[in-house]
């Protein structure tokens, strides 16, 4: 939660929109530069597909973790195993990503590492998700 109230706090400060986009981008690079290197891996991939599928998608950061928003509304996001603990990473979606399909679809994805495979269904994702 502090890390949250920080990104608040900085994201009120003024300024031009371009700046805020390339300060808020910065950030999100430099998180994913302080993570391990199985979970920083994944992280610049993904990174890398949604600024190439979703171009529309603005990197900042959310509790601490890169996430794409639009409008302000974070879409997707990427949440390391090392921050939780966990023994893998999330790429996961909000409620606002246009995903839905029947009663019931994924939110969410474990992952332990990134193939191509992975990365062509997350650019698939995240271009249905800003549809």
């Amino acid at each position: 939660m502090k890390e949250r109230a920080k990104e608040v706090k900085a994201s009120a400060r003024r300024g031009s929109r371009a700046d805020k986009a390339a300060e808020e981008e910065a950030a999100v690079v430099a998180k994913i530069a302080e993570m391990q290197d199985s979970d920083r891996v994944m992280a610049e991939r993904i990174h890398a597909v949604v600024k190439e599928n979703a171009p529309e998608l603005a990197p900042k950061l959310w509790y601490g973790m890169p996430a794409y928003a639009n409008a302000g509304k974070v879409v997707c996001f990427f949440q390391s195993a090392q921050k939780f603990n966990a023994r893998y990473a999330t790429f996961g979606f909000n409620d606002v990503a246009n995903l839905d399909e029947g009663t019931m679809w994924p939110a969410a994805f474990a992952l332990k590492e990134l193939t191509a495979a992975d990365e062509a269904r997350i650019a698939e994702l995240v271009k249905k998700a800003v549809s």
